[in-house]
């Protein structure tokens, strides 16, 4: 488990992170969110061991990041914000040389290497300097060097930052295998990211923590959570029937007028209403949805009370 208890930081009279206080079970993936400068990496970092807290405590596995920080990094993997690496090494020498820091040797050394490589597809690059790869490509050593030990827990910062839609569902999808035993928390500003990885998210902003749940709770949230995306020909005209129904809070037209989004009162359903009018008047359906609610009206509503 991680376990963060009243943690600070203040640089000169700011405050970047300010008490925040939680904890991450193993096999849960972790999504950490919050807008520019909101205290994340800052944060990321502290758990890492990269920079001292300015108050509080952070447990890693039970060690302690201030008084034990050699045993707390043993059992963490970190991909920093931009996948730093040395540009004239190549993938295979800048991986023997994390594998020189952490200490791994003989068969398990070779071993750990080639299933990095397997799992990141950095077969093809392995041998080429680091400084003529792509952005995506660096950031796929990044996240080998971070796997490479094994670890316990992963703090992966922006993980698909710079990969291309495949490389992004590749990485996702490893890192929900990974979870199965290891705690992850992703820092990142991909909100479709949270949804498709992460069983939990915080929200902090200013340093404070705002919001920590499911995305499926927090999305529940949402104005659009149970409103009704209907699609026919000339779905606009059916406003006079629809705007005055009991429940009913607003309709937004889209698509020119071939789409209808009917957004309820908080707490209400309207999915069986709405049916049974279609069934009534055979209304030519080409599209009828119930919205699970959006995770980014969420995060700003959340976000700009603490901004205002």
């Amino acid at each position: 488990m991680i376990e963060i208890n009243n943690l600070s930081k203040y640089f000169g009279s700011l405050v970047a992170v300010d008490q925040l206080t939680f904890d991450v079970p193993e096999g849960q993936v972790l999504g950490f969110l919050g807008p520019n400068g909101a205290g994340k990496s800052t944060t990321m970092k502290m758990i890492t061991g990269f920079l001292a807290p300015s108050s509080g405590q952070i447990r890693v596995a039970g060690f302690d990041v201030e008084s034990d920080p050699v045993s707390a990094k043993s059992v963490i993997g970190y991909l920093p914000e931009g996948a730093p690496g040395y540009g004239e090494m190549t993938p295979s020498q800048f991986l023997n040389f994390i594998a020189d820091a952490r200490g791994l040797t003989g068969d398990h050394r070779r071993k750990r290497i080639q299933t990095v490589v397997d799992q990141l597809h950095m077969s093809k690059v392995i041998h080429q300097s680091l400084e003529t790869l792509s952005k995506g490509f660096r950031r796929r050593v990044g996240l080998a060097q971070a796997l490479l030990h094994d670890p316990a827990v992963l703090i992966l910062d922006e993980p698909t930052d710079g990969l291309d839609p495949n490389q992004k569902h590749e990485v996702r999808q490893l890192i929900s295998d990974l979870a199965e035993d290891k705690i992850v928390i992703v820092s990142t500003h991909i909100l479709e990211e949270v949804e498709a990885v992460c069983d939990r998210a915080i929200i902090i902003a200013q340093g404070k923590l705002l919001a920590d749940d499911t995305p499926d709770a927090l999305c529940a949230k949402s104005h659009y959570h149970q409103a009704i995306r209907l699609s026919m020909p000339e779905a606009a005209s059916l406003l006079p029937i629809i705007e005055p129904l009991d429940g009913v809070s607003r309709v937004d037209v889209l698509d020119e007028g071939r789409q209808l989004m009917i957004v309820p009162h908080p707490g209400v359903a309207l999915y069986r209403q709405i049916s049974a009018l279609i069934e009534e008047h055979h209304w030519p359906i080409d599209g009828f949805s119930v919205e699970r609610g959006r995770l980014d009206e969420v995060f700003r509503q959340i976000t700009g009370e603490v901004a205002t």
